[in-house]
């Protein structure tokens, strides 16, 4: 998926203008995925300290080397099926963003009532852009509501789902950090001016003081000039088993069965609509329905598909008993 979100932007952009910001842990197999990406445009944050710092250090490290830079920021856990479509509206908002007037997050048209994204409400017309596009101002955010809230708003057709798909001037972005984020922008101010190695030499001290804290906590729910593209490009954000299985290709019986060709050994009897990840060892199922099975060296879990939202909980429970090597 890193791979394919990679190149999906490369639809836009050169490969050298290509930013990865990433962990520490797996900036050697980062390197190793993106042969294409400069080592020096990918960023090894040295600790998990959420979306808003990862944005502000990603538009950092880009005015460093333009002060006119324009930053499209892409999860590597997205599914985007018509990059067409995804190409013309990101064309748009880059073009949007690049006038500096407007912070720009490009909405997803939703599907259904779904209360596992937030939504965001447009108000008023601003412009036409790019080809038959039009931005809105926003007008507020909402965090995951429930399904019964979340129908309510898409029926009047003013809330798209926020996908953390934001466009935006890195200077921008900057001064919006320094206006609702002073702190967070005085320990990280000094960044633009750095240069290659310099540049990564100063994000410990930078990661060890900052704060936790969402993008759209840290400023895209405070601004006042945040604008709102809709897309309708057949995106998904991967985030639970229950999406891997949505977007798997289904045998006869609604089973998707994944993991390395050497490795998957099922065998499923009157079993139906089950997400199986195999990683050697022989999945033997019976009877069984709308059930996610992932088999790994290190720990064997099953949950009901209409729970993979819950594994977080399995998650905090191995951290509150400090049984990392299985995280």
């Amino acid at each position: 998926m890193l791979q394919v979100a990679a190149a999906r932007v490369t639809s836009l952009v050169s490969w050298d203008h290509v930013i990865v910001v990433t962990n520490t842990l797996y900036l050697d197999e980062v390197k190793t995925q993106l042969p294409q990406v400069p080592p020096q445009n990918i960023i090894a944050e040295p600790q998990k300290r959420d979306t808003a710092l990862a944005m502000l250090v990603g538009a950092s490290f880009a005015l460093s080397l333009d002060p006119q830079a324009v930053v499209l920021n892409s999860a590597s856990d997205h599914v985007v099926t018509n990059e067409a479509e995804f190409n013309r509206v990101m064309s748009a908002a880059l073009e949007e963003a690049a006038k500096g007037t407007y912070l720009v997050s490009v909405g997803i048209s939703p599907t259904s009532p779904s209360s596992a994204f937030g939504y965001i409400k447009i108000g008023q017309e601003l412009d036409r852009v790019g080809r038959g596009l039009i931005s809105y101002k926003v007008a507020n955010f909402t965090e995951k509501p429930n399904t019964a809230t979340a129908r309510a708003f898409i029926a009047t057709g003013k809330y798209f789902w926020n996908a953390n798909m934001y466009v935006w001037s890195a200077q921008s972005l900057v001064d919006a950090f320094k206006f609702h984020q002073p702190a967070m922008y005085e320990q990280t101010k000094s960044l633009s001016k750095l240069k290659n190695e310099t540049f990564h030499q100063a994000l410990p001290a930078i990661y060890e003081k900052a704060e936790t804290i969402s993008i759209d906590y840290a400023i895209s729910e405070k601004v006042s000039n945040l604008a709102l593209i809709p897309g309708d490009f057949g995106w998904n954000d991967v985030g639970d088993w229950k999406v891997v299985y949505d977007l798997g290709t289904k045998d006869l019986a609604g089973n998707v069965v994944l993991g390395e060709s050497e490795k998957v050994h099922t065998l499923a009897i009157n079993a139906q609509n089950n997400l199986i990840h195999a990683n050697g060892r022989l999945i033997a199922v019976l009877g069984i329905s709308d059930m996610i099975i992932v088999d790994t060296e290190e720990i064997l879990m099953i949950v009901p598909k209409d729970r993979s939202q819950d594994v977080k909980k399995l998650v905090e429970r191995l951290k509150d008993e400090s049984q990392k090597e299985y995280l």
